[in-house]
């Protein structure tokens, strides 16, 4: 058996980069290059799926960041059999919507999520593919905070130490499988 640690090291093998994008002076980590392994997927899936196991109290509810926290919150939300949220930009969400802005490491955006999506004080899983400037989960915090949300846990496959998102995100749990 492969501990969660040495699946972690395979699929860290698995994830790109790429120079300038979307901008000049960006070092973009591709973790979706890791879907195009099957198996390396499933490796990846299969931490995920322990290590939210392990989150105490369980939780209730998954939210998951627009686009590349979808896939990997849909499958844990399925997983779990507990509602998926998505947070989506700025007139995506159909309905009555609680808006926040941030700044990103390239520029400004502003974030949804429909209002009676996340209950008022249930457990919530927040998730997304990676954390560099923190901005993009400390607005997803205030949305989920808006819908009532009172426990929140932070979930990302990918941690860019350097860029210090952590800090900004200090306000509740977080769990970073791959830090660079």
């Amino acid at each position: 058996m492969t501990s969660n640690e040495e699946k972690l090291q395979i699929v860290k093998k698995h994830i790109r980069n790429y120079n300038d994008f979307p901008k000049k002076g960006i070092m973009f980590w591709d973790v979706f290059s890791v879907l195009k392994e099957p198996k390396i997927f499933h490796l990846l899936k299969e931490v995920l799926v322990d290590t939210v196991k392990k989150i105490d109290p369980p939780i209730e509810c998954i939210a998951a960041l627009d686009a590349r926290g979808f896939l990997f919150g849909s499958l844990l939300s399925l997983e779990f059999n507990v509602p998926f949220v998505p947070i989506r930009k700025k007139g995506k969400l159909p309905g009555c919507t609680f808006r926040a802005s941030y700044s990103k490491e390239y520029g400004e955006d502003t974030l949804e999520v429909q209002i009676g999506s996340i209950k008022k004080g249930q457990k919530l899983l927040i998730i997304d593919d990676l954390l560099a400037t923190g901005g993009t989960l400390a607005c997803s915090s205030q949305l989920a905070k808006q819908c009532g949300a009172e426990d929140i846990t932070y979930l990302v496959v990918l941690e860019l130490e350097d860029l210090k998102g952590r800090e900004l995100i200090s306000d509740h749990k977080l769990i970073s499988l791959i830090k660079l």
